[in-house]
């Protein structure tokens, strides 16, 4: 779960510390002030977009810091630990920064990540859904994903099954499509494969050559300069009179004289002995360097010729030695292929109908487990739908063959009717905002409890939402905070009543500067607060006491 979340120079926010507890935490505050930005500051450390613009006026950078207590989820642990992330106590961090010229960094367990990482990460821990996050149900494409989450682990090992078969199927329509362009098409691609290879063989490139060569050639070219002045080095360290060898020895006789006549002298001995010894150090270093210098002329030449030949073989087959004998390895393994009679177009042909059997089989073994488990999810989405006041709805999913690709064979969805009488029609077409707020907290609430992410945000979920059905939307949000933590921003007192923590969000002037606060409530400030969500900014007796009781109900059910 969110145990902590550190906002610093982020539009209109100062500085602000969030600690969260488990179960439901609340925000609640006036429209403008900046509840939706604690959503942005989760969003952007999880790796969401970064923009130039949403750093303070005046600050150098906005920085999101948070931290996360993943130890009561030794499944998500192993996923994070398996992407090499380090983890202590369970405690996972993640950072991000955002400089006012533009770019970004990241963080993940203290060490730098690329924003990339940090967003597929992300996506096992948290779920958000912002206030325009009902496109995942607008959308039937995305409908298949929510299906396959609620299957779990067999639905994600029969997708790699898919994915898997459609490799192995690509793979063997390449091959028969490059036997069938001809006989004499695939000769002049083995001539040109063939003197390809023999090219880059002949130079034989080793990793890392080149800038080793700049470097070799860039000493030879100052062989004399540099013979001169290692010589005069030698010169001043050893070789003349007067020199620092000939001066530190008359330097330690000296001293070893004094120190016959006072003991405390030895220590100063001691070290001019040792830098005698570090001398000659320096001084042997420097006799190899001059004796390394003196190489056959010729050598010039033949190192410049070797670099010439590497920056053709560059020019042509990659952009350094790595990528170069990438390109070796790939004509290579299609010579052998060639040479090994791979191109028969029959054999292929009955090697592309094994692949696609093998794909076909696997795609229908996804479709038989998505058939399976409809009735079941149905019966759950509508379960949940009916606690939300709408038990009435109808709400079917509907599977549709389609050619196959890496999500199966399937068109997934949804279908529902709000009202009795009314025909099925897609979900996307026929749902009001609420009732797609709905329907999205139904199927929140039917992968409750399984495997998936560790935190649930919803930005005004309960959006055009009132009375009956805005109360409804408050229990279950309460449920679903049973099975993991759940953050909501909220206009409702029905809703704000149910959280287990509750914060307040404001502006304020500082300093002739508006900033957002955001202070954890205690039980009679959020009286207060649920009173002035219930009747404006008029405080009155009538509205603290329906406050309190709301309150106190929720207190009772928990």
């Amino acid at each position: 779960m969110l145990i902590e979340l550190t906002v610093e120079n982020l539009a209109i926010i100062d500085r602000t510390d969030v600690t969260f507890g488990p179960g439901l935490s609340v925000f609640t505050g006036e429209t403008g002030a900046g509840k939706s930005l604690i959503i942005d500051a989760i969003e952007l450390v999880l790796g969401g977009r970064a923009e130039a613009d949403a750093v303070r006026t005046g600050a150098r950078s906005a920085s999101v810091h948070l931290a996360m207590d993943l130890s009561s989820r030794p499944d998500l642990l192993a996923l994070v630990e398996a992407e090499g992330v380090q983890i202590e106590d369970g405690l996972l961090t993640l950072q991000r920064e955002v400089f006012a010229e533009g770019r970004s960094s990241a963080r993940l367990g203290g060490k730098v990540a690329t924003v990339g990482s940090l967003r597929a990460l992300s996506r096992l821990l948290v779920d958000m859904h912002g206030q325009h996050d009902h496109q995942t149900l607008i959308d039937p494409a995305r409908h298949v994903g929510l299906l396959d989450a609620w299957i779990g682990e067999p639905a994600v090992g029969a997708r790699e099954a898919v994915s898997v078969a459609i490799g192995g199927f690509s793979e063997a329509k390449r091959r028969l499509d490059r036997a069938r362009s001809g006989e004499r098409e695939r000769e002049r691609r083995r001539d040109l494969l063939s003197f390809e290879v023999e090219e880059i063989r002949a130079v034989s490139p080793v990793a890392g050559e080149f800038d080793e060569l700049d470097g070799q050639i860039r000493r030879l070219a100052n062989q004399e300069r540099l013979l001169e002045q290692s010589g005069t080095a030698l010169n001043a360290l050893s070789e003349l009179e007067g020199s620092a060898s000939e001066k530190i020895g008359e330097a330690i006789s000296a001293l070893r004289a004094a120190s016959r006549l006072d003991e405390s002298v030895e220590e100063t001995l001691q070290a001019a002995i040792l830098l005698q010894e570090r001398l000659a150090e320096v001084v042997g270093a420097v006799q190899g360097y001059t004796e390394m210098l003196d190489l056959d002329p010729g050598e010039l030449e033949r190192l410049e010729e070797r670099r010439h030949a590497l920056v053709r073989l560059r020019k042509k087959y990659g952009e350094d030695e790595e990528a170069i004998l990438a390109y070796l390895a790939e004509a290579e393994a299609e010579l052998a292929e060639m040479d090994q009679g791979d191109q028969n177009p029959e054999a292929l042909e009955q090697e592309l109908l094994a692949a696609e059997q093998r794909l076909n089989e696997a795609a229908a073994k996804l479709t038989a487990l998505r058939k399976a488990a409809i009735p079941d999810f149905d019966r759950g989405v509508l379960q949940h739908l009916g606690d939300l006041a709408l038990e009435k709805a109808r709400f079917e999913t509907h599977l549709v063959p389609r050619p196959v690709d890496a999500e199966g064979a399937d068109t997934v969805e949804f279908f529902f009717s709000a009202n009795p009488g009314e025909y099925l029609r897609p979900l996307a077409k026929v749902a009001s905002g609420g009732e797609m707020s709905r329907v999205m907290l139904a199927l929140k609430a039917a992968m409750a409890g399984k495997s998936g992410p560790a935190v649930l945000i919803f930005d005004e979920v309960d959006s055009g939402l009132s009375g009956r059905a805005a109360a409804a939307v408050a229990t279950k949000l309460q449920t679903l905070a049973e099975h993991m933590q759940v953050l909501v921003i909220t206009h409702l007192a029905q809703v704000a009543a149910c959280g287990t923590s509750h914060y307040r969000i404001e502006k304020h002037e500082r300093n002739g500067r508006v900033v957002t606060q955001v202070t954890s409530l205690s039980h009679e400030e959020r009286i207060d607060e649920i009173a002035r969500m219930i009747t404006g900014d008029d405080l009155t007796d009538s509205a603290r006491l329906h406050a309190a009781e709301l309150l106190k109900k929720q207190l009772q059910i928990n």
